[in-house]
């Protein structure tokens, strides 16, 4: 899971995130989020606990290969952000979870 940051001028620790689950935890200071899937299988997102295959909001393709940056993503930076709990499901999910 995301560090959650008090600062809205600092961004998380970024950390490859590769198991599915909660990857932010709520924060009512949080200025903006996003998710980019850098391995090949797509991710789904859910603005809630329990993602899965069946229940998301979002899905965001894979790459050609590991890390090849041509994967999917994801982001709320303008608007209304949202600012409870976010999780993702997938099979061998590899994704990096900004948060500011």
């Amino acid at each position: 899971m995301g560090k959650v940051i008090n600062n809205p001028h600092q961004a998380n620790v970024p950390a490859i995130v590769t198991s599915a689950g909660d990857v932010l935890a709520a924060n009512t200071s949080r200025q903006g989020w996003s998710i980019q899937n850098v391995g090949t299988n797509p991710i789904f997102i859910r603005l809630a606990t329990g993602a899965s295959t069946t229940v998301f909001h979002h899905v965001i393709k894979g790459g050609t290969g590991d890390s090849d940056g041509l994967g999917g993503s994801y982001a709320q930076f303008e608007g209304s952000v949202y600012s409870g709990i976010v999780s993702i499901a997938g099979t061998t999910p590899k994704l990096v979870v900004t948060e500011v």
